[in-house]
């Protein structure tokens, strides 16, 4: 079995501040070792599950976040950022048996996490036919549309709730909940237990989860700064509705995909 798994740092347990999201800060170090121990955590349930190829994509800001000492045998590691519309989960292709997702975090618009946004931080809101948009959803459509199915994800409560929206059958573990510009936080020990745990139980039962992907499929982004919209506005078929606003009608995830790269 072939897995990839898509790891982000925004919802691991104990990151709360933006300082410690960069990599370089004095508060970096702790969140990026635990993003490590989480991502490592997954893949042991994998593992356990049957999966003989694990690929693990630091999926935050530089790409190069994680400690690769610590990983089992079983993974390869991507670090860094290959330009193109998959983003997130650069790589991934329909030989993937499943996607996973870790330390993935609530969507712009909500307050499910001090640290909630979509892709960055310069819009309010993202939104697929009206309804927001998560960097979680805009990546599992990607690989449904490849034929991948998502199966795990960890992060904050909001964002499982968010995906259960989608599709109940996926398994989400809350590892934090938002509290303000507070969070409330699984001690270490038992966020890894619980993040192998339910990755070992997702692979299991992966042919139960399927994201129906919609087609067409609108892309909403309202910014906070004007002049971003407008720049937005001279990709070929992006309307501005308002002067924060921005849409794109897409055939398909790739080609929302590659309008995102530039838009965005």
């Amino acid at each position: 079995m072939k897995v990839y798994i898509s790891v982000d740092l925004e919802g691991v347990s104990g990151a709360t501040s933006w300082s410690s999201t960069n990599l370089g800060d004095i508060e970096h170090g702790a969140i990026a070792r635990e993003m490590t121990l989480e991502a490592v955590a997954a893949c042991k349930g994998a593992i356990k599950a049957g999966a003989t190829e694990i690929y693990v994509k630091d999926a935050h800001d530089s790409g190069r976040n994680m400690d690769l000492s610590m990983f089992p045998k079983e993974a390869k590691i991507i670090f860094g950022w290959e330009p193109s519309p998959a983003s997130m989960v650069c790589g991934l292709d329909s030989s993937f048996d499943a996607l996973m997702f870790v330390g993935y975090h609530s969507p712009a618009g909500s307050n499910g996490n001090p640290l909630s946004h979509t892709m960055n931080r310069r819009n309010n809101t993202v939104k697929f036919n009206g309804k927001t948009a998560s960097e979680f959803l805009m990546h599992a459509y990607y690989a449904q549309s490849l034929g991948v199915p998502s199966v795990f994800i960890s992060g904050d409560r909001a964002l499982c709730g968010h995906v259960h929206e989608y599709d109940p059958n996926i398994t989400a573990v809350a590892v934090k909940e938002g509290l303000g510009n507070a969070t409330i936080n699984l001690a270490p020990e038992l966020a890894w237990e619980q993040i192998s745990e339910g990755a070992y139980y997702a692979l299991m039962n992966k042919d139960k989860c399927h994201l129906e992907v919609p087609c067409p499929i609108e892309l909403e982004i309202n910014f906070k700064d004007h002049f971003d919209a407008l720049r937005a506005s001279f990709y070929p078929g992006v309307k501005m509705t308002d002067d924060y606003t921005v849409s794109y009608m897409a055939k398909d995830m790739k080609d929302l995909m590659t309008a995102r790269m530039f838009i965005m």
